[in-house]
């Protein structure tokens, strides 16, 4: 059944958990020596099949019940995600993490825009407010980026089609997540989206066998933290937040994936990109206190 009552765990920190494992997607997908499409049905795919077991017997009577309204959503909301994946991934192999990741996430944008004709929701003043305080921070970021030739725009078109779909996967979410539990909505969502890659996969005759020890890791690694952990943290949190708020903290992603891409790959750290970050953590927090749910 879906949840209801007050939140068993605070939202915020389920958030802030969302953001620090969805952080970590970026670096997995740059470890995986593979191609795209076949990183993003590994990546759903496999989150599918650790969550199936548990949905298969606690969730089949809520999910019988779903209306047909109700199932085009998580249906669309798997499609979506679907294509969120299969661009964004597709675009790290032509531009930086930071353009990537930062261009991804103008998710919050298309959701201001789009939410009051898809869930009928009208962002407030301060989540509008955090909305573009939190961009301008993800714009910081990645400006050094943005200027490195037709290769990293084609990047940078991959990524921005990843961020209109993702914002789509996030408000039909909300749509339908006040009448479905997490475990239901996930394994369903994630399960559409992962059958979807995987048709894409073998009809374009894509490998996805033969990887080598680290990207078997990575794979796995991308299932389990930034998806499991990650997208399940912030579709519960959909329970209890607007979609613009969600949307929102997404932009927190690019401070872990930045930082992590200093760590890892020794992408520069620049003056530009922490001021960008103080900008995109001051807009979360902006919006979040702003949330009247």
């Amino acid at each position: 059944m879906a949840e209801s009552g007050k939140p068993v765990l605070n939202p915020v920190i389920a958030l802030t958990v969302g953001i620090a494992a969805i952080s970590t997607g970026a670096i997995f997908a740059r470890v995986a020596e593979a191609p795209a499409l076949t990183i993003a049905a590994y990546r759903v795919g496999l989150a599918t099949l650790v969550l199936a077991p548990f949905c298969s017997r606690k969730c089949p009577k809520e999910l019988s019940a779903l209306h047909h309204g109700d199932w085009l959503s998580v249906l669309g909301a798997g499609f979506f995600l679907a294509v969120h994946f299969g661009t964004w991934i597709a675009s790290l192999g032509y531009t930086s993490v930071a353009s990537s990741v930062v261009l991804v996430e103008t998710i919050p944008l298309w959701v201001g825009i789009l939410t009051p004709l898809v869930t009928g929701e009208r962002p407030g003043k301060a989540t509008l407010a955090g909305i573009a305080l939190s961009f301008t921070g993800g714009v910081l970021i990645g400006a050094g980026d943005f200027a490195l030739g037709g290769r990293a725009l084609l990047g940078d078109a991959l990524a921005l089609a990843g961020g209109f779909s993702g914002a789509l996967y996030i408000m039909l979410g909300r749509r339908v997540r006040p009448r479905l539990s997490l475990l239901g909505y996930v394994t369903t969502c994630y399960g559409t989206a992962g059958v979807l890659l995987w048709i894409l996969v073998l009809a374009s005759r894509t490998p996805f066998t033969g990887f080598s020890a680290p990207t078997w890791r990575a794979f796995a690694g991308m299932a389990l933290i930034p998806q499991v952990i990650g997208h399940s943290s912030y579709n519960w949190a959909l329970r209890w937040f607007s979609a613009s708020t969600v949307a929102v903290c997404l932009l927190g992603e690019p401070i872990g994936s930045t930082l992590l891409a200093w760590i890892f790959f020794g992408e520069t750290l620049t003056p530009w990109k922490t001021a960008g970050g103080a900008l995109i953590l001051a807009g979360i927090v902006l919006a979040a206190r702003g949330e009247k749910s």
